[in-house]
């Protein structure tokens, strides 16, 4: 069959594929913002089909992925070892790398021992899946990352009887009615984001832990948002908290503050090699890269000698989160460099992230099922390499095209 012409004689199980026409009428209707090819990244400029853009939607928040003592740290390494471990973790994947950022991580977060992942969005998979088991209950904030949900369908998937319970977000009362009822013995994991990487605001870390103590239950803290990010050096929800012992397992990714890929959860020596030795993502993937270990390293010790990075991207933080309400726009409960623009409509969501790329600002529209229903937001995220005339300029514009589609 030529260029799929006769259509009756594809699989049933591939017809969903073919009907699918969603992203050609968003495309059609010049909405469509997905998978935009950047031809070239500098810092807080981005360059799209030949065209510069201010890019406010990256996740890179110290400004490190550019940074040239990564790139020579991860060229440094590529003649020792190669561009590949061509292996698992558990087999012939571990490099002393591996081992020594681990070493260094834990000591960072205030943990006995990490273990690394080839991304952050395995690493939840990976440890939830490990961590949990038949006849446990994983209790989770309804505003918790996607990889934090698939990795507790995974693990219903593969070990069955295990109940999920959703509280409403950062609803503390509600997550106690929910302990309440679970048997006291009964092994329960309380998982949560640190920082919400939608709505830029914090986890309730400091009752949720009066609750798990008095209910006998595990948290399972992701930090991909908060490390670099919160805390006065950058270690993230538990030292904003001021303790550091607020959470049993706490994984990051490399991805955004670290300017790499991978992940690491750490936690005490026993619960680590737990998982180490059981979890089916580590043990069946292929290990982080030599050069992205290096880049991940030469991030963690920027980040130890450079508060004032973190100091800065705090500072800009403010500043756009006030700047965004007093121009009128809905921010929620934003108190991090991620500050949502809520609009609740689709349609204006689009609109609105239309006329800002067209002026020259690179940001991403979210609706369901990214963020609820009728919470449809346009998500800023701020470096701490931009300028204050740069960010003045985005309220500027922000402020006109707003006013013309209503929203504010």
């Amino acid at each position: 069959m030529s260029n799929k012409e006769n259509k009756q004689d594809i699989s049933p199980v591939f017809k969903k594929c073919y009907a699918f026409n969603d992203a050609n009428e968003a495309k059609q209707a010049g909405l469509y913002p997905f998978f935009k090819p950047i031809q070239r990244n500098s810092g807080t400029k981005v360059y799209i089909d030949g065209r510069e853009l201010m890019m406010a939607g990256s996740n890179n928040y110290l400004g490190l992925a550019n940074d040239i003592r990564l790139k020579e740290a991860a060229e440094s390494v590529v003649e020792q070892y190669g561009t590949s471990c061509s292996g698992s973790r558990f087999m012939n994947g571990t490099l002393d790398l591996h081992e020594q950022l681990e070493v260094e991580l834990a000591e960072f977060v205030g943990k006995e021992a990490a273990l690394c992942y080839t991304t952050g969005y395995q690493t939840n998979l990976g440890a939830i899946s490990a961590v949990l088991d038949k006849g446990d209950h994983v209790i989770s904030d309804k505003y918790n990352h996607a990889s934090i949900m698939d990795a507790i369908f995974l693990t219903t998937g593969m070990k069955r009887n295990i109940t999920l319970h959703r509280y409403k977000h950062n609803n503390m009362e509600e997550l106690e009615r929910i302990l309440k009822r679970i048997p006291k013995n009964t092994g329960k994991l309380i998982v949560t984001d640190g920082v919400f990487s939608m709505e830029g605001d914090l986890a309730e870390l400091v009752k949720m832990r009066e609750l798990a103590d008095t209910y006998k239950a595990g948290i399972y803290l992701d930090e991909a948002h908060a490390l670099g990010v919160v805390g006065k050096t950058g270690r993230g929800t538990c030292e904003h908290y001021g303790d550091n012992s607020l959470a049993d397992l706490l994984m990051c990714t490399f991805s955004k503050s670290f300017g790499s890929i991978g992940g690491f959860i750490s936690g005490s020596a026993e619960i680590i090699d737990y998982i180490k030795h059981t979890s089916r993502p580590l043990i069946f993937s292929a290990s982080m890269p030599p050069a992205n270990i290096a880049a991940a390293r030469k991030a963690l010790e920027i980040i130890k000698e450079e508060p004032e990075r973190v100091h800065r991207l705090q500072e800009i933080a403010k500043k756009m989160i006030s700047g965004f309400k007093s121009i009128g726009f809905n921010v929620g409960t934003a108190v991090t460099p991620i500050v949502p623009l809520i609009i609740g409509n689709n349609e204006k969501t689009f609109l609105f992230w239309k006329s800002l790329y067209e002026r020259g600002i690179y940001v991403n529209p979210v609706i369901s099922p990214g963020v609820p229903p009728k919470r449809s937001l346009i998500r800023t995220s701020f470096m701490s390499i931009h300028k204050d005339d740069e960010l003045d300029w985005f309220l500027e514009v922000a402020e006109q095209e707003g006013k013309k589609l209503g929203i504010i």
